[in-house]
């Protein structure tokens, strides 16, 4: 595995159940890295989590004032929280299950291809907490807000733009091409 150390990692903690919150940097859930412009090693974590899943959420970017704050893999879904300097500790969580609860969510016209828009707003002040949910083939993207600061379009806004979506056969491909074929991410 040249130069991809961290992947095998990875997969090892998969493999042996280990779902303890591990805190991170933004690279590790890039959606493009290196030369190559391959998925992340977070990526690949988060499609493992998830089987059934069509699509797996990374970063495309994280503006000043964010940091990625931990992620969590478990055999049934994964989530990965983001910190604000304005509104706080795990303002943002990105979570990718199988299904996502949609109840008393409003369909909005979606601006990601393949997938369904939801959108639940349940408190507007003193804090504005809601969830955008992306519902495609086999899975769910869930953006769970919890914001504090004045100004909530950028957060929002972040949430959109910067929470990317890979297909899970880029992942896949990935996984196969940096282990030369010894590791497969659906065995």
């Amino acid at each position: 595995m040249r130069g991809r150390p961290g992947l095998a990692v990875l997969l090892l903690l998969t493999l042996t159940g280990c779902v303890r919150p591990v805190v991170l940097d933004s690279e590790v859930l890039a959606c493009r890295e290196g030369d190559e412009g391959t998925p992340a090693n977070g990526v690949v974590l988060l499609a493992q989590s998830v089987p059934t899943a069509s699509w797996v959420p990374c970063l495309e970017t994280i503006p000043l004032g964010w940091d990625v704050s931990g992620l969590e893999a478990t055999d049934e879904n994964a989530r990965f929280w983001l910190d604000s300097d304005r509104d706080g500790r795990h303002a943002v969580e990105i979570r990718l299950d199988e299904h996502c609860d949609l109840t008393g969510a409003t369909r909005i016209p979606s601006d990601r291809e393949a997938m369904e828009r939801w959108e639940r707003v349940t408190q507007v002040t003193p804090q504005y907490v809601g969830t955008r949910s992306y519902v495609f083939e086999g899975g769910c993207i869930s953006v769970l807000f919890r914001l504090s600061g004045e100004n909530r379009a950028e957060p929002l806004g972040f949430a959109t733009q910067g929470v990317g979506a890979v297909p899970r056969d880029a992942v896949r491909e990935a996984v196969h091409e940096q282990t030369e074929g010894r590791l497969e991410l659906d065995p």
